[in-house]
C-alpha cells in the first residue's frame, strides 16, 4: 500500500535511507530534512503499516520537479515497488501540472527502464543546487541526473 508519510513514520524512514547511504547508495537525511521535506515522501508500507520504501517527490520550480530519496529494503526489491513509487510521484507531479521531472541518482538503470533519460547536471536550473551545498560531496558530485516528461511516461 502507497500513502503520505506521517510524522510517526520519520525514524524508520530515517533509518531506511541512512542505511542505504552507509552503502554508498544514496545521499543520507538528517532527522531535520525529513521533518522538514516529510509532506514529499511517499512510503509503501507492508501489512503491518510499516514503511518498507520511500520516495520523495519535490518541487523544485514551475514545472520542475525532483524523484529523490527512493529505497526499497533489501527483502522487497526486485517486486515493482520502486517502480510503483516512482509511478505515484509521477502522478502527483501531474496532478500540480508539473510535466519536468529529473533525478540524481547511483542506480541511473533503474531510472533509465522507467523512461528517464541522461542529461547533463549542467543543463539543469542553478536551483536544483541549493539542497547539495550541505551534501559532504559537494562540489565533486558522482551522481547521475536523468530526466523525463510526466505525460510522455504516464501516456506510454
Amino acid at each position: 500500500m502507497i500513502r503520505n508519510a506521517t510524522m510517526g513514520d520519520v525514524k524508520e524512514i530515517h533509518s531506511l535511507l541512512n542505511h542505504f547511504a552507509d552503502k554508498g547508495l544514496l545521499l543520507a537525511k538528517s532527522y531535520s530534512a525529513l521533518y522538514d521535506q516529510l509532506r514529499d515522501f511517499k512510503v509503501y508500507a507492508d501489512e503491518n503499516d510499516n514503511p518498507i520504501a520511500v520516495c520523495a517527490l519535490h518541487i523544485i520550480w514551475e514545472n520542475l520537479a525532483e524523484i529523490r530519496s527512493l529505497a526499497v529494503i533489501e527483502g522487497a526489491q526486485g517486486k515493482g515497488i520502486g517502480r510503483e513509487l516512482v509511478r505515484e510521484c509521477l502522478k502527483e507531479a501531474a496532478n500540480f501540472e508539473i510535466d519536468k521531472l529529473f533525478t540524481l541518482t547511483y542506480q541511473a538503470g533503474f531510472f533509465r527502464k522507467l523512461g528517464f533519460h541522461d542529461v547533463d547536471k549542467s543543463d539543469l536550473p542553478h536551483k536544483i543546487w541549493s539542497d547539495c551545498i550541505n551534501c559532504p560531496k559537494f562540489p565533486d558530485c558522482d551522481e547521475e541526473a536523468l530526466e523525463c516528461s510526466v505525460n510522455d511516461i504516464l501516456n506510454s
